[in-house]
């Protein structure tokens, strides 16, 4: 919910729209119900989209035409490494493993498409460090064969990386900004390479911090988190605490109240510069 309330404000502070999407790329772990209950959660706590909330799950046409032009220009390869050949790759900066470059040809050419449908593909990384500036975090330089190495697009099993998916659904959309988790900070050099490879300018990235538990550990089912109360304002309000943002100088009574408030006074640079800060709830 705080990227979520982060993400509106930011857009109708500057007057633009704001959209949803069910990121259900990986359709098997998807829970029935779910993504109704999150779209039911945000309509009762006052949030409102501006077109139809597509699901990546229905997509997988697109995402296999975008794999195709990176295929036909070479950026991509196939990969035939299992995950046990995989296991004592090194670690990088973040402790991910770093692809070895084990299926990399000695050349940039198109591949055939011989067993699309069947073979992992990789994007070829470049060796030029990416950065960009993050409009909370600062200035970021990433150097993509050092942190994870040429990275996975599509599955052996068939489905399609959240970073194909999500780059693909960020241009087909219009995205310029992406507001989100300071979990994702890393994958971000990832996502422009895909952009720059799909000939595309990425957008402006604002990541805020990311709400844990006692421990140290990210909010979320997996740790238990409670769900939403049944009242938005105390949620919402906590929220607005956790992201250092102004407080009214009378109490809000009603959601809407909070809203109209939220929208007008929303200040990015108010932001904590942390990546993970205690829960607000």
């Amino acid at each position: 919910m705080l990227a979520a309330l982060a993400s509106y404000c930011d857009a109708r502070h500057a007057g633009g729209q704001w959209l949803v999407r069910i990121e259900d790329v990986d359709g098997h772990r998807e829970i029935p119900g779910a993504a109704e209950d999150i779209l039911q959660t945000l309509h009762r706590y006052g949030f409102r989209w501006d077109a139809e909330a597509p699901r990546q799950s229905g997509r997988n046409a697109r995402y296999r035409q975008a794999l195709d032009a990176l295929i036909e220009a070479g950026h991509v390869y196939p990969c035939a490494c299992s995950r046990q050949r995989l296991q004592h790759a090194p670690l990088g900066a973040s402790g991910e493993r770093v692809y070895p470059g084990y299926c990399r040809p000695a050349t940039d050419t198109a591949v055939p498409f011989e067993n699309h449908e069947t073979t992992a593909w990789r994007l070829r990384v470049p060796e030029t460090p990416y950065r960009f500036t993050d409009l909370v975090q600062g200035e970021q330089c990433q150097h993509l064969p050092g942190e994870c190495g040429d990275f996975v697009l599509k599955r052996r099993d068939g489905f399609y990386a959240y970073h194909l998916a999500v780059v693909v659904d960020d241009i087909d959309q219009g995205i310029t900004d992406i507001v989100r988790g300071a979990d994702l900070l890393a994958l971000t050099p990832r996502h422009l390479c895909l952009y720059e490879c799909l000939g595309h300018p990425p957008p402006r990235y604002l990541h805020i911090p990311v709400a844990t538990t006692p421990e140290g550990q990210k909010l979320s089912k997996q740790t238990r988190a409670p769900a939403l109360p049944e009242n938005p304002l105390p949620a919402l309000l906590a929220a607005w605490r956790f992201l250092a943002q102004a407080q009214p100088p009378q109490p809000l009574s009603t959601t809407n109240a909070f809203w109209d408030w939220a929208i007008t006074h929303w200040n990015p640079g108010a932001i904590p510069r942390v990546i993970s800060l205690p829960t607000p709830f």
